[in-house]
């Protein structure tokens, strides 16, 4: 039993090895430089030690018992080979859901993809649409196949062995091979057992990504499963946090976070319409209007020169419904697996739509808001919300997230062409997402390019589908503008456009190395706001989030509203200190890391602990020579003072919610 224990421990070592080579080999983010390599091997050895090494004492613990033994009768044996066949199987699943997962939000598996069984049909469609998943299955059932007769052969081989050792020997075996399970599964001999967070003292997250394996990282995850917020640590920062929020009278004792804001004399009537873009992983550095090579989206880098463009927006985080909840409740998701849609706890929210109270609402989305529960947050929270989605269109679904982009488009502004009032819209787009289906009516007037992998990698991209797919993202923004251009609402209508999220990258020499080692290009974003009648045009580099749209834009339309979220008028800030004050927050869900994005400089922290880091993030200005220089500790504050209020907001930011001594910010 020892002697089969120790070949299977070699074989699943040898191939969980195999497959870290592989995704080295075939996930280009996953690769570090070859000076790199050795050191991340051999954490990734460790960390598959530890899976391996719990079924290996559970089999010399559970087979040491006669009535249990593998070598005691046919029974014994086979149902050993039915149990390490179905831990097999279980690792080859985890394997493949990681690769997927890796591929497409590059980062490793961990238990927030249990999100996804919300959702599951959705899910599967887009998977489905997405990979090869009828070649891949058969794949894997070859492949499990496979070790199960390698095992059995392994299992003959240690039982046709010569005769055990005397009795003695054989104890002295057993605890050996025994201390050595446990020393596997603690992975080190110390105080203290090996962590996920261990890797990520690599200094790199694609190092920590590829030392990890997928059964590590899922379950370390699932420990952050919780709701909910810590009231010491609210009111430990409330004051750094009123202040940075514009809260004129605080009170640490109540924490109020609200701001009155009334409206300016008004300069005329009647009061604007607004149209939200919330646009599907639209990257800041795959774009044209930072100068990437392969000019993406060259209208609507025309468009930002015509409007007031922030160049410098980041989103909270990854995922398109924390963007979208980021967007319309100004408060960061920073629930930890389940998105705050997803929680039932949280989906009362408090949003500044609602003071648009003269102003029609809409929501126009091509597939179906069951995705994520996004209807629950719409229709419990957005008084009198029409919403338009799978089954309100004419036209036809072409993938699992319904209508292409182009329709939703020119569908919606069929819609607002015909009202009478003045209103507020968001469109949500989904086209810029795998499967990253072109409608073929699309195709005799939009043209995909074919071109060589290295111009690929210089623009950032991993695949032909995906660089078309975001020219085609350019091309539905032309239609849509150019049919809005012909109706009555454009002249007195506001459009913004912002990312739900970024993608993770190479974004080379065009922004500093932050952008990459930080993974900064999975947070930046466009954001431009757009009227040629009503804003005169300006590029706008202080820093920009997410959480802020919806404050900007009640103060451009000069809605009068009570601001409970984390963000701050942009432009209002921009007239008091130029944006200079301006943060944004950033959570990494998968890391269990949070950082600010502040001035020149971008700071984060794990929140298991450990050194903080703080590098140069300003890719309009070189990095001074001499080292930074800047208020890391007050950095770090900020930061931790963010988080915990966004985590007590999630709980305390309900709509029917009315504080007493509501704030003034006029």
């Amino acid at each position: 039993m020892i002697r089969w224990s120790a070949s299977l421990a070699i074989l699943f070592l040898g191939v969980m090895t195999l497959l870290r080579v592989g995704a080295y080999l075939a996930l280009p983010s996953a690769r570090v430089p070859f000076a790199q390599v050795w050191p991340v091997f051999g954490l990734g050895i460790r960390y598959d030690a530890r899976v391996v090494a719990t079924a290996m004492l559970a089999l010399l613990v559970f087979g040491s018992w006669r009535i249990f033994s593998p070598f005691r009768g046919t029974i014994g044996r086979r149902c050993w080979l039915g149990v390490f066949g179905l831990f097999s199987a279980l690792l080859l699943g985890f394997y493949a859901v990681d690769f997927l997962h890796y591929r497409y939000l590059h980062q490793r598996l961990n238990a927030s993809v249990l999100g996804f069984l919300a959702d599951a049909e959705i899910s599967a469609g887009m998977a489905w649409q997405s990979y090869p998943l009828a070649r891949i299955g058969l794949g894997l059932a070859i492949a499990l196949a496979s070790g199960v007769v390698v095992m059995s052969w392994l299992h003959r081989r240690a039982a046709g062995a010569a005769e055990p050792a005397p009795r003695l020997g054989r104890a002295l075996w057993f605890g050996l091979t025994g201390f050595a399970c446990v020393v596997g599964i603690f992975g080190r001999v110390g105080q203290y057992p090996l962590r996920w967070s261990d890797a990520f003292d690599l200094r790199s997250d694609a190092a920590a990504h590829l030392a990890l394996n997928p059964v590590e990282s899922f379950l370390s995850s699932l420990s952050f499963r919780a709701s909910g917020y810590n009231a010491a640590e609210v009111g430990a920062h409330y004051l750094r946090m009123a202040a940075y929020l514009g809260v004129t009278t605080p009170d640490p004792a109540r924490l109020p976070f609200e701001r009155s804001v009334a409206a300016r004399p008004a300069a005329g009537t009647p009061p604007p319409n607004v149209i939200v873009v919330i646009c599907e992983s639209f990257s800041g550095y795959k774009s044209s209007m930072w100068g990437n090579p392969l000019d993406t989206t060259p209208f609507f880098a025309e468009l930002c020169r015509q409007g007031v463009f922030f160049d410098n927006c980041y989103t909270p985080h990854v995922g398109t419904a924390r963007g979208v909840w980021a967007t319309l409740t100004g408060v960061p998701d920073v629930e930890m697996v389940e998105t705050a849609s997803r929680n039932p706890t949280l989906v009362n929210q408090h949003t500044i739509l609602n003071d648009f109270t003269g102003h029609e609402k809409f929501y126009f989305l091509g597939g179906s808001t069951s995705w994520a529960n996004i209807r629950g947050l719409l229709t419990n929270n957005l008084d009198d919300l029409q919403l338009y989605e799978s089954g309100s269109f004419k036209s036809p679904r072409v993938d699992v997230w319904g209508i292409s982009d182009k329709s939703l488009f020119l569908e919606a502004h069929e819609v607002l062409r015909a009202r009478n009032k003045p209103f507020v819209a968001v469109i949500q787009t989904a086209g810029n997402h795998r499967p990253y289906t072109i409608p073929r009516e699309d195709l005799r007037e939009f043209s995909r390019v074919d071109i060589p992998p290295e111009q690929l990698k210089a623009g950032g991209f991993e695949s032909l589908a995906e660089l078309n797919a975001f020219r085609y993202t350019d091309y539905t923004f032309r239609k849509f503008i150019e049919a809005a251009k012909q109706a009555p609402y454009f002249d007195n209508t506001i459009f913004v456009f912002v990312g739900d999220h970024g993608i993770g990258g190479d974004a080379g020499a065009m922004f500093p190395p932050a952008w990459t080692e930080q993974r900064l290009t999975c947070y930046h974003v466009p954001l431009l706001f757009y009227a040629p009648k009503l804003l005169a045009p300006q590029r706008v580099h202080a820093v920009a989030s997410q959480v802020d749209i919806l404050p900007t834009v009640a103060g451009l339309a000069n809605i009068p509203h009570r601001n409970t979220t984390l963000g701050r008028d942009l432009l209002r800030q921009q007239q008091l200190d130029g944006g200079r004050s301006n943060a944004a927050f950033i959570v990494d869900h998968n890391t269990k890391t949070i950082g600010l994005v502040r001035g020149s400089h971008y700071g984060s922290h794990r929140l298991s602990g450990g050194s903080p880091t703080f590098v140069w993030a300003d890719f309009a200005a070189p990095a001074p020579s001499g080292g930074l220089v800047g208020a890391e500790d007050e950095h770090t504050l900020l930061t931790t003072a963010f988080y915990e209020t966004a985590r007590y907001l999630l709980m305390q930011n309900t709509k029917s919610s009315r504080r007493k001594g509501t704030e003034s910010s006029n």
